[in-house]
């Protein structure tokens, strides 16, 4: 369950936890850290990432770890839930004076054995390449800060590119370099390219072509994260404005956009498959974006504080094939889509996910996971089934509670389950015709326990069939449009019908937050009549009352509201690292202590041996 007992409970650090999968455990003794493994003093200092790359060496060990803790960097074999980390070798460690690393990605194109690129970006604002394997230093980018003066936020290479690399800053701009170029020693000179609501794109005018190839400004505030597309074709933002800009990233234009409930968002991912993307910050949730809609679909409401980091598990995407449904664009494109999928790691969810263009047309049914991690110092997974991702159906929150109440509203139910791919509301189709689900097998998207002598497996969606009378299709439809209304209806029976149906938890929740929410709101137009130039200048650009219940930034009571399957507490200070690898997920806090979590299963690939001379570490 995501609530746990009060008191001492509360505040133990869990070394396990179960989900429908099985067992998920703690190796203390993969533990990465400093060497002296004393935890990090993390006042004033920037968030601990982590970074993996895998150089394909003949021992069959080829995962690389990059760390930063304060002023240090290092770069690690790791050995993940192979064998126990050895802390006293690193391959390289840095220390930097005057700037500490905030962010780093590596080139996974290039990586050998005998070679990476490491990029690392700097609280100062300069940006290093480097080659930690060699340990080599070989550029250094913005060295007199001529370009930006501001912290670094996010940097990552191009994806097919081993050249090109874009980085942010907390100036809320955004650069795109080439290596192979220098960065000039004037300030640049900027041309504009081409400019949108809230952004604008300039080139860099020069007689010889340097860095900056391009300089983005997007929005209000710092650029806190951004994220490429599984094709590499789109880029998402997020903002501390609290908007998500979704951007083609070759043409340079805006895709779409989503505004926070409230406050900054601070991360930012896409699904495996391109189709939705999931932000989290300052309002506490995680909001699930579709891509193709351009609307938030979902929310998901179970950490305390802030969410730092919000990331898809490749590996636990359960995927069924179904009746034929239909997709939106061409196969062209979905192909491309798939063959720039996961170009790091070849997974058996990647080609399940391609089975969607076969040529035999039967389609694939997923339910997707995904986690996040925050200054609460928890862990949330999540699923996002069926049911939240097909917005023309009345019933998405209730159809997540029990067999018995679902068996009890038939009307509704069989209202609800219509496959209409020919009859749907302002194109706004996820993509897919709905496949109908039976109510005796419904996904489940939150943290209920199972139906009584029910597995807690998530059943196979079964395809209703495709005999809908155009009433019905009809009917379905309005459900989209006048959501509210019918939303309203659904609870009330709901609620009659099972005391422990999510649904009456979180309209008891709901009402205080609205409260709560107005009551800002009329704080903020009394102040923005004062003359703070930071109030005016932020209600000028988008007022939150005014973007509150639009599609932009919907109430909570428009969109389902997901529950995590787990959430627990596992670290003493903020989590900043989230990350799934296919035997394990690793997870990282401020203290400066990366840990290993194996999958279910996957624990047993410890010899005996090594569990018993590992050195003691500090359990996080």
């Amino acid at each position: 369950m995501a609530a746990e007992g009060g008191g001492k409970e509360m505040n133990e650090i869990k070394t396990q936890f179960t989900t429908r999968e099985g067992v998920y455990k703690l190796l203390t003794h993969s533990e990465y850290s400093r060497p002296n493994r004393v935890p990090f003093n993390s006042q004033g200092s920037n968030p601990v990432k982590v970074s993996f790359v895998n150089v394909n060496d003949q021992s069959g060990n080829g995962d690389r770890i990059c760390f930063n803790v304060g002023r240090e960097l290092y770069f690690y074999i790791y050995k993940g839930v192979r064998k126990a980390a050895d802390l006293s070798k690193p391959i390289d460690k840095r220390i930097y004076k005057g700037t500490q690393p905030t962010c780093h990605d590596f080139n996974h194109l290039t990586a050998t054995a005998e070679s990476v690129s490491l990029l690392v970006g700097f609280s100062a604002g300069q940006v290093q390449l480097i080659d930690p394997i060699k340990k080599e230093t070989s550029k250094l980018f913005n060295e007199e800060r001529l370009i930006d003066k501001s912290r670094v936020t996010c940097v990552k290479w191009v994806p097919g590119s081993e050249s090109l690399f874009l980085v942010s800053h907390a100036s809320g701009s955004m650069y795109l370099y080439n290596v192979e170029h220098t960065c000039g020693t004037t300030a640049p000179h900027y041309q504009l390219l081409k400019q949108g609501e809230n952004y604008s794109v300039h080139t860099c005018k020069s007689k010889s072509t340097r860095n900056p190839l391009l300089k983005w400004t997007v929005g209000e505030g710092a650029l806190n994260e951004f994220a490429f597309s599984p094709d590499g074709k789109f880029l998402a933002c997020v903002s501390q404005d609290g908007f998500l800009r979704v951007f083609n990233f070759d043409a340079v234009e805006l895709h779409g956009t989503m505004k926070s409930y409230f406050g900054g968002l601070l991360c930012v991912c896409w699904s495996p498959d391109g189709k939705y993307i999931v932000a989290g910050g300052e309002d506490d949730l995680v909001t699930v974006w579709s891509f193709l809609d351009c609307r938030v679909i979902a929310r998901g409401h179970g950490h305390k504080s802030w969410v730092s980091v919000v990331a898809f598990d490749h590996y636990t995407t359960s995927v069924e094939e179904s009746d034929p449904m239909e997709f939106s664009g061409s196969d062209e494109d979905f192909q491309d889509q798939m063959i720039h999928f996961g170009r790091d790691r070849a997974n058996s969810t990647q080609s399940r996910l391609s089975k969607r263009n076969s040529t035999d047309s039967r389609a694939v049914s997923v339910t997707y996971r995904f986690g996040s991690v925050g200054q609460d110092t928890q862990l949330c997974l999540w699923d996002l089934t069926e049911d939240i991702l097909f917005p023309h159906l009345p019933l998405s929150r209730t159809r997540t509670h029990t067999n018995v109440m679902n068996a009890t509203i038939p009307p509704l139910g069989s209202t609800a389950v219509t496959n209409t791919p020919s009859n749907t509301t302002n194109g706004n189709n996820s993509g897919a015709s709905t496949p109908g689900l039976n109510s005796t097998t419904l996904p489940r998207s939150n943290s209920l326990p199972p139906p009584a002598g029910g597995p807690a497996t998530t059943p196979t969606p079964t395809p209703t069939p495709t005999t809908t009378t155009t009433a019905t299709a009809n009917s379905t439809n309005k459900a989209g449009t006048g959501g509210l209304t019918s939303g309203i209806l659904d609870s009330a029976i709901a609620t009659g019908v099972s005391k422990f149906a999510t649904l009456s938890l979180h309209d008891r929740k709901e009402r205080p937050h609205e409260k709560d929410h107005k009551r800002n709101h009329s704080m903020g137009h009394i102040s923005s009549k004062s003359s703070d130039k930071l109030n005016l200048l932020t209600k000028s650009k988008a007022d939150p009352a005014k973007t509150l219940g639009t599609l932009l930034c919907p109430r909570m009571e428009e969109v389902p509201l997901l529950e995590p399957l787990i959430c627990k507490k596992i670290a003493h200070e903020r989590l900043t690292v989230l990350i799934f690898l296919e035997d394990c997920l690793v997870t990282a806090c401020q203290e400066g202590f990366i840990c290993t979590w194996a999958r279910p299963g996957k624990v047993g690939l410890l010899s005996s041996q090594n569990q018993a001379s590992s050195p003691s570490g500090t359990v996080v």
